[in-house]
Order: structure tokens, then sequence, then C-alpha cells
């Protein structure tokens, strides 16, 4: 994925759903020099010193009123933070605890139905300062173009690079970026 221009990688550290593994994700850290995100249900502050990874993954949906005190701790702990919204309620709740990285989720965890248009609904209510990432259901140089205009500044990519070969997966998608500016992509590694 790197070698395809990933800027940075998500390792699902999720064990009972998703069958991720907190040694997954120290080897990959160990194995890159790209930033690596910890994709798991962080809920509890406790939950924060499980792993060493340069990027938590705070939801929204799932920290509810929690949100303000578990952004600061993970600040605290050193971690950057992406804190992932799929709707503009959520949206205000981040932007209010302080979130400078938003991902905005095309998938429904409710539902598990992906929209794109979920992205281009919220992304118009984020200022320029905020970084705004673009996650699940981008699978083509076309989708990566649709997010980039709708005002990405990088993408979280899981499932669309996996089928084939990862490295020109992961560089198809580079590219389409590339040709529309200079911007990032976050690519999400098996587990």
């Amino acid at each position: 994925m790197v070698a395809g221009g990933a800027a940075a990688l998500s390792v699902l550290t999720e064990p009972e759903h998703f069958g991720g593994s907190v040694a997954v994700l120290e080897r990959v850290r160990e194995a890159v020099d790209v930033p690596v995100l910890r994709k798991d249900f962080v809920v509890a502050e406790s939950q924060l010193d499980a792993v060493e990874s340069d990027v938590v993954l705070l939801i929204a949906r799932f920290v509810g009123d929690d949100l303000p005190e578990l952004l600061a701790a993970a600040r605290d702990r050193g971690f950057q933070v992406l804190v992932e919204v799929h709707d503009r309620e959520e949206l205000t709740r981040a932007l209010d605890a302080g979130a400078t990285t938003v991902g905005v989720n095309n998938r429904d965890l409710a539902e598990l139905v992906v929209d794109l248009g979920t992205f281009e609904s919220v992304a118009p209510h984020v200022s320029d300062e905020v970084t705004l990432i673009a996650e699940s259901g981008i699978g083509s140089p076309g989708d990566v173009r649709r997010m980039r205009a709708a005002g990405a500044d990088a993408l979280l990519v899981g499932s669309a690079i996996m089928d084939g070969d990862v490295e020109a997966n992961t560089r198809a998608l580079t590219r389409a970026e590339a040709d529309d500016g200079d911007h990032r992509d976050t690519t999400e590694t098996p587990t």
C-alpha cells in the first residue's frame, strides 16, 4: 500500500467483529514509515493505553457525550485524533469538542448502507481549518475525484484495494488524487 502511494495506514484492532488485533497493528507500525491509525471502537479512556499508534479513531456515534473528554485524553497521550461522523448532528458535536481532523463515514453503521452522498452533504459544513477525510465506499478513481470535488483532504479506503494487486490498486486511486492536486490517501490495511 505504501509502495502504491498511501500516505498513512489504518489497521483494524477490534477482534470480535472484525478479526483485528493489536499484534497486527504493532507489526505494521514497525514495518512502515507512515502514520498508522488504530481503527477500533474506543469508548473508554483506558482503551487509549492498549496500544501505541500514531492516530486513534473516536467514533462520535459510539462515544456520545464523552467525546470532549476522550478527545482531550487522546491528545494528552500524544495521539493525533480522527473523529468519525456520519451526519451533521455528529459533525456539530465533533467540532464543538474541538476536533481538527474529521472523517465522514459514507457507511451508516446502523444499517451498513453506503452512500457517497453522505460526505457531499456533510462536507460543506466544515471549515477549511479542519482536515476532512472521506471514509468508506470509495472504490474507483471516479469515486476519488467525486470525494475530492466535494472537499475531501484525504480518503480512507479499505476493501476497494484488496482484490488483486494491492500496490497497483492503491496506485490507481492515488493517481486519481494526483490528477486533482496534492492530497493525501489513507489506506486501511487488511487484518
